[in-house]
């Protein structure tokens, strides 16, 4: 069975490697490419083909909600939102984030791999298996 492919954007070199190293954890899983930004992650997106992106909201030169949009726009994908401002209490930023076309929204942890760091994998584990089986459709840009 071939593995899904994953994308991950985000500015963080800390969260990066720490999302890689849990993804990878699976074997049902592949980190294929990692961005800074919303348009590097554009970029990867048209060379990777990747089954699912994850993606930071705030980030420098194009945020995670233009990213989305963009993606849903020219190359749908399923999209998990994985940022510090999608915790239960941002219904503005999750409600823009869906509206835009992400599939799923998933909120840092809030301290550092507080040592629940393990149950946070096999959820954002979880998460990407069910993502890989989800068809999106493109959303025009308005």
């Amino acid at each position: 069975m071939a593995k899904i492919k994953v994308l991950l954007v985000e500015d963080s070199d800390v969260a990066i490697n720490i999302y890689e190293k849990m993804l990878n954890s699976s074997p049902h899983i592949e980190v294929i490419g990692k961005a800074k930004n919303g348009k590097e992650g554009l970029d990867l997106v048209f060379q990777l083909n990747p089954d699912v992106i994850c993606t930071d909201l705030q980030m420098p030169e194009m945020d995670g909600l233009e990213f989305t949009k963009q993606i849903m726009a020219h190359y749908p994908t399923p999209i998990l939102v994985l940022s510090n401002s999608v915790q239960k209490s941002d219904v503005d930023n999750i409600y823009e984030v869906m509206k835009a076309g992400a599939v799923d929204v998933m909120g840092k942890p809030q301290t550092a791999l507080s040592g629940d760091s393990e149950s946070m994998q096999k959820e954002l584990v979880v998460k990407i298996r069910v993502l890989a089986t989800k068809k999106v459709t493109a959303i025009p840009l308005t």
